[in-house]
């Protein structure tokens, strides 16, 4: 992962207007869309080998890591969040906003910073949707509060 060019696409997220949301704005809710970037991407886990799947893994997260210390010298330290309950509650039934009700669904943990002089949140988390599927290191960048 080249980290610069993370810090450069989270640059623009940050930035980025967030009326539009896949095309057309949401006005109805009176709330801005998240903007979502796959800053690093690895291959698939088809072939089972678990050995593989937990050095990919362990490389996203550190990856995470990385560029969530680059992160902190700029904005702080950021706020460490599991998502397990979010997900609990989205299973219950509860309305959960996005982009907290989708992320709970493939990223267990966030970690996130009220961007200093807006009215946004950077949430940085590792992405699985399946044990066969890609990691993804992904930033999300939204005005809507965490549950």
């Amino acid at each position: 992962m080249d980290i610069a060019r993370a810090l450069a696409i989270i640059e623009r997220l940050c930035s980025q207007d967030l009326t539009a949301e896949y095309g057309r704005p949401r006005v109805a809710s009176g709330r801005l869309g998240p903007a979502t970037a796959a800053l690093a991407t690895s291959g698939e886990f088809w072939a089972g080998d678990p050995a593989e799947w937990e050095r990919a893994e362990e490389q996203f997260e550190a990856y995470r890591d990385g560029l969530s210390e680059r992160l902190a010298a700029r904005w702080g330290p950021p706020y460490l969040i599991g998502l397990a309950g979010v997900f609990e509650r989205a299973q219950s039934a509860e309305d959960i906003p996005e982009p907290w009700d989708t992320l709970s669904s493939h990223v267990p943990d966030l970690h996130l910073w009220r961007i200093p002089g807006r009215d946004r949140w950077l949430a940085l988390g590792v992405s699985q949707w399946d044990r066969e599927l890609p990691f993804q290191l992904l930033a999300v960048v939204t005005d809507v509060d965490p549950p």
